[in-house]
C-alpha cells in the first residue's frame, strides 16, 4: 500500500532512464508525506521488517535471512537519509526531527507550510 503513495517510475529506474534517454537532465521529486509517511519516515521498510520477521516457524535459514536482511535495510536507511538531506536539505531534516524512523508515531507529521485551522475558543 505505501508504494502506491510514491513515484513507481521513479522508484524502479524508468524515469530516470527514459529522461536519460530524451536528452533531458535528471530533476529530483518534491519532498512530499503523504499517508503512512506523515506517522513513521520509512513505512515499506516496516512493511518488510514485519513481513521478514513475522513467520510461524523461524528456522535457522529463516533467521539468518531476517537478520541480514534487516542489517541490509538499517544500513539502506541511513545512505538514504544522506541523500535525502543532500537533495532536500531543511526540509528533510526538520522532517526527520519531526517524525520516528521506523516505531510510528500517533501523531501525524505537518510541515510548517500546512496551515492549521483552529477556531477561537468563545469566551464566556
Amino acid at each position: 500500500m505505501a508504494t502506491l503513495l510514491i513515484n513507481h517510475f521513479d522508484l524502479f529506474g524508468v524515469r530516470q532512464v527514459a529522461l536519460y534517454l530524451a536528452g533531458k537532465p535528471y530533476t529530483y521529486l518534491e519532498f512530499r508525506t503523504p499517508l503512512f509517511y506523515r506517522y513513521v519516515r520509512h513505512p515499506l521498510y516496516v512493511g518488510w521488517l514485519i513481513a521478514f520477521w513475522a513467520t510461524p516457524t523461524m528456522t535457522g535459514a529463516h533467521l539468518l535471512f531476517a537478520v541480514l536482511t534487516s542489517a541490509y535495510m538499517l544500513t539502506a536507511i541511513r545512505w538514504e537519509e544522506h541523500d535525502l538531506i543532500i537533495v532536500h536539505g531543511s526540509k528533510y531534516q526538520d522532517y526527520q526531527k519531526r517524525v520516528p524512523k521506523l516505531i510510528p508515531s500517533l501523531a501525524p507529521y505537518r510541515s510548517p507550510d500546512e496551515q492549521i485551522w483552529r477556531v477561537p475558543s468563545s469566551a464566556a
